[in-house]
């Protein structure tokens, strides 16, 4: 399962972000275990990346969801 420091360079290497050099030891751990790509200068997401950051973007949308319909049943 990915920390949620992984998940956050995912989400940034997706959204084509550029991040701080202290980061890229991280990457390579992520290049190891199939979810990034280097290509050239540039990191791209593998399948496996897209996947993992859609999964983890649906978990917190369910997360919402459920806080909402929580709140709409208490009393005002």
């Amino acid at each position: 399962m990915l920390r949620d420091e992984q998940l956050s360079i995912l989400r940034d290497i997706s959204q084509s972000v550029a991040f701080a050099d202290d980061r890229h030891g991280k990457i390579s751990e992520l290049i190891a275990d199939g979810y990034v790509m280097k290509d050239g200068d540039l990191f791209e997401l593998t399948a496996k990346g897209v996947t993992a950051v859609q999964e983890h973007a649906a978990s917190l949308g369910a997360d919402d969801a459920e806080q909402a319909s929580a709140s709409s049943d208490r009393p005002i």
